[in-house]
């Protein structure tokens, strides 16, 4: 069974890289331009994982994890931010909001697969 992961990040060149990266090794990859667009495709289609950057418009990542875990139907889903802020404040924030690990950019490849494959399988 191919596993489905969500990518948010409002560049679009760094939303192209983490999907390439996934679907090289199998993944399904929807992405999505910020928190509030995440939100819609999480509403439509169910998600193994999802990947978000904190800082975007109209809905940060802290602000979607937050209404992405006031659903029932997402308590068991992975959130794991991948942004460029690594102070330990906003990653406290996060755990609060329901996200379950922190990446920073720019990210290494296989950091990346190995921390996806760990969430939700090969």
């Amino acid at each position: 069974m191919t596993r489905s992961i969500l990518v948010v990040d409002d560049s679009p060149s760094v939303r192209q890289m983490i999907a390439r990266t996934l679907q090289g090794a199998g993944y399904t990859v929807d992405t999505a331009v910020d928190g509030q667009d995440a939100l819609e495709k999480t509403q439509r289609k169910p998600f193994n994982a999802v990947i978000t950057d904190q800082n975007m418009p109209r809905l940060d990542g802290l602000g979607f994890c937050k209404a992405f875990r006031s659903k029932p139907e997402n308590s068991g889903v992975p959130v794991v931010f991948l942004s460029t802020e690594s102070e330990a404040a906003i990653k406290e924030k996060a755990r609060s909001a329901g996200a379950i690990g922190w990446m920073v950019k720019p990210f290494d490849q296989e950091k990346l697969l190995s921390v996806v494959r760990k969430l939700v399988g090969a």
